[in-house]
């Protein structure tokens, strides 16, 4: 009889961490996260490893941003649960926050290969992807990025993540089709412009650029990245006066960009000023990865500069 009574009350007490758990969820849902957060709480003072109670008290301690608890709570229940789905997508987004992308590609990884659907795992793959991008693996990263794009995700951090993985591939009419979705999503971003516009200097469409960069320069008049660009866009359309104005403001507050230094070596070679010239493309080189430079120097540095910048 002793037995039989412990069992029954045992029972009755899971049944009521249940009833507590399914309350919490009920009361996420409508968005009354200290409602819900205390009756998870509830749940798990019944029964400490009730897996619901975990993943719901998990999702609002990330929300609300208790990352004390949060990482208690979340590295118990991948103890309890190492399949958990839930659980390793949460880790691994916090992983990514934390830049600590070892670890967000680790347990994003266990949450591709446990997401109970389509849309899960395209979750997952996003943060994945955006980890893979940190470690510069363009190939594995874009790969992700795209299938989640592909199942209808959208997530404008990782937008932007795809279209510098575009642009550094090279796939720059891809990485303007990006931004010109994030133009629209996030019209007051200014970097959405500037980036837009280098895309469409890549791509030969100086006309189209210059109305870009206007609107990027909108935002912030002496933005040095995009004073670099509309620089070149003039230097192209033959305006040497504007592309010197541009380039020298956009050097004294980014002295290390190597586009602005291409740009100004450009314009000086068009004077005549070799030396110069040379002395940003050199620095430029350093600096940047930028295949007109390397032509560049080979075809006006190969040899030393006659005095006087002849």
């Amino acid at each position: 009889m002793f037995i039989i009574v412990l069992a029954t009350a045992g029972h009755m007490r899971a049944q009521d961490a249940d009833t507590w758990a399914a309350h919490g969820d009920s009361l996420f849902a409508l968005g009354k996260d200290k409602q819900a957060e205390d009756a998870y709480s509830k749940a798990l003072s019944i029964a400490p490893n009730h897996v619901a109670a975990l993943e719901g008290r998990i999702q609002i301690s990330f929300k609300t941003e208790k990352l004390d608890r949060f990482i208690l709570d979340v590295d118990k229940l991948l103890r309890l649960d190492t399949a958990n789905y839930q659980g390793h997508l949460l880790r691994g987004t916090y992983s990514l926050y934390g830049e600590d992308n070892n670890l967000a590609e680790h347990h994003a990884t266990r949450a591709v290969d446990h997401a109970p659907d389509v849309q899960s795992r395209a979750r997952a793959l996003l943060i994945r992807g955006q980890a893979r991008a940190g470690f510069k693996r363009q190939g594995p990263a874009i790969d992700d990025l795209e299938e989640a794009f592909a199942a209808g995700i959208e997530d404008t951090r990782a937008m932007a993540t795809l279209a510098r993985l575009y642009e550094s591939a090279g796939r720059h009419a891809d990485a303007l089709v990006l931004l010109e979705k994030l133009c629209e999503l996030e019209p007051d971003e200014l970097g959405h412009w500037s980036n837009r516009g280098f895309e469409l200097i890549q791509l030969g469409r100086y006309d189209d650029a210059l109305p870009v960069l206007e609107k990027a320069l909108s935002k912030d008049k002496d933005e040095p990245v995009a004073l670099s660009n509309r620089a070149y866009v003039h230097l192209m359309a033959g305006r040497e006066k504007e592309a010197l104005q541009d380039v020298e403001r956009s050097l004294r507050s980014f002295p290390a960009n190597p586009y602005a230094l291409r740009t100004r070596a450009l314009l000086r070679l068009r004077k005549g000023e070799r030396a110069k010239a040379c002395e940003d493309l050199t620095l430029a080189k350093v600096l940047g990865d930028i295949p007109e430079v390397d032509q560049l120097v080979k075809e006006h540095c190969a040899t030393t500069p006659l005095p006087g910048g002849r």
